[in-house]
């Protein structure tokens, strides 16, 4: 069926006049609406505004304008329904056979400063909509585009088939188009279900900034890429990125080279990433099975991976590795001299020397991941989310830095300056690894960490075996534990390691009975007041 007529209206105007140019050369009638009629008719196309389709002009400040018989009846008729037809004709409603909306732009709108309640409804979209659903249910005889991506292949098709396209494609772009509204109503209930009221605010008095947690969720995802398998062979899986996914998330990740990505190497990925990114000198961090197994900083990125490898040799072999800068030869070469075997390597770049080299190892998984001009805030999430049975956990992240000045000592002795610098090192890692967490430090790198235990001290206990089978002192070393110790027997056992600081949140019942028991054993303590559970 050839398309011979064509609504155009739309807010991002971004390859529009190609498009319209392209149908035009086709044979197709032009119809459009306000400033979309202009930017047409400047260009030289021949366009009838939908006013004088119509014969109503637009009205009510832009707020009506294709609401009409014409127009709906146009693209809803069923061309297969003889009654739907004698219809058109005896109205004199010619079939519209391909319409192009894209909506007012609402996310660009609330994302302002400031932004008013008054400027957010104006910015919801009426008739957009209603064409778009339109042409969408009657697929099969109306093309409906909404992605400006979709200009070309479409004008490709039309050109390949006499001015018509395939029902497999009005179907696909069907299904794109109700996927483009049901965002579009979901990002208007989101922001209007954070409103407290309805009061109507001016430009002088901005809408009170929207609640975290709104009444109403809605989300929405697109597939990047369907997994080979899930956590485990016998499941399935895919990986989903938000359409807008911040710089500096693994989501936005480029793969460089190597072997498709899995569902536990994404996962690991994101670990590595989210820990790196929270040194601001050059810092490499080793993860395995979502667990930082050796993480340090260090002048260069080459220098802090060896010091991070050898926190935990035996864990990093196959493991997933993250740095902060750029990649260079000699990151790769101290990598190639270890045999290290990794499956995932993460950087905001790689220089051309290293890419050759790393070329060489073509199952080696390689991502770019861009980040933003300060380390700490990069690529924040808005909220986080967990899958529970019937459910969704919300939650905000986990983004409190702890500086020397939240430190309250609380022991007789005070740690020195450069324990200090351990302690806030040891309490960064911490915030990275499952519950209950238990991190040795010393001179900028991991000694050795016991993760994800029921008990406290069986964590602490672990991070002692790791240190030894890494052949690594604890003399004089500092420990993070990412919550309090409920008993004096944590301290037994770090000091009993060689430990001479410790950081935690404290808040125990029994606070004053494991200060008692750092004194006794000459230790230095600091409390956040802040708590790093990861589940």
């Amino acid at each position: 069926m050839k398309i011979q007529q064509a609504l155009i209206s739309v807010s991002d105007k971004q390859g529009i006049l190609e498009f319209a140019r392209g149908l035009a050369a086709l044979g197709v009638k032009l119809l459009s609406t306000g400033g979309t009629a202009r930017l047409l008719k400047d260009a030289g196309l021949a366009v009838t505004e939908i006013g004088d389709y119509t014969g109503f002009p637009e009205m009510l400040d832009g707020r009506v304008k294709t609401l009409h018989p014409k127009v709906h009846g146009g693209i809803l008729a069923r061309r297969d329904l003889p009654e739907h037809m004698a219809t058109l004709d005896k109205h004199g409603i010619p079939t519209i056979d391909l319409v192009c909306v894209n909506l007012y732009p609402f996310r660009e709108t609330v994302a302002q400063a400031g932004v008013t309640l008054e400027a957010a409804i104006e910015n919801i979209d009426i008739g957009g909509p209603a064409m778009v659903r339109s042409a969408a249910k009657n697929y099969a005889s109306v093309t409906i585009v909404t992605d400006p991506a979709d200009y070309a292949s479409i004008l490709t098709e039309m050109e390949a088939n006499g001015g018509a396209l395939q029902l497999a494609t009005r179907f696909g772009l069907a299904k794109k188009a109700f996927t483009h509204t049901a965002r579009y109503d979901s990002m208007i209930a989101n922001w209007l279900t954070g409103e407290p009221d309805g009061v109507e605010a001016t430009p002088h008095a901005p809408a009170p900034v929207p609640a975290i947690f709104p009444e109403h969720l809605q989300l929405a995802f697109d597939r990047a890429e369907t997994l080979r398998y899930g956590e485990n062979p016998h499941q399935e899986a895919a990986f989903y990125r938000e359409p807008q996914a911040p710089q500096g998330s693994i989501a936005a990740y480029r793969q460089l080279q190597g072997k498709e990505l899995s569902y536990n190497n994404i996962a690991d990925s994101d670990a590595a990433w989210e820990c790196v990114k929270a040194f601001p000198e050059p810092a490499c961090v080793i993860v395995k099975h979502a667990n930082p197994c050796g993480v340090a900083i260090a002048s260069s990125l080459s220098g802090a991976y060896e010091k991070a490898f050898q926190t935990d040799s035996i864990s990093a072999f196959g493991g997933i590795i993250a740095f902060n800068g750029m990649i260079d030869a000699d990151v790769v070469e101290a990598m190639s001299a270890k045999k290290h075997f990794v499956e995932v390597l993460i950087a905001p770049a790689f220089t051309a020397a290293a890419m050759t080299l790393l070329q060489t190892k073509q199952n080696l998984r390689v991502l770019e991941v861009p980040v933003l001009e300060t380390p700490l805030a990069t690529g924040q999430h808005a909220l986080e989310f967990k899958r529970v049975g019937g459910g969704l956990l919300a939650q905000t992240p986990d983004a409190f830095s702890v500086t020397p000045e939240n430190l309250k000592v609380v022991t007789q002795k005070a740690p020195t300056p450069a324990q200090v610098q351990d302690l806030l090192f040891a309490w960064r890692v911490a915030k990275f690894v499952k519950s209950n967490a238990i991190v040795f430090c010393g001179s900028g790198m991991t000694l050795g960490v016991g993760a994800g235990q029921m008990s406290r001290v069986d964590s602490t206990r672990i991070a002692g075996i790791k240190a030894g089978n890494a052949g690594l002192s604890l003399k004089g070393s500092v420990v993070a534990s990412d919550a309090f110790f409920p008993f004096r027997d944590g301290m037994d056992v770090l000091a009993a390691s060689g430990a001479v600081a410790v950081i935690q949140p404290g808040g125990s019942v029994r606070d004053e009975e494991v200060i008692a028991a750092a004194n006794e054993h000459g230790l230095a303590m600091v409390f956040t007041g802040i708590r790093h559970f990861r589940h």
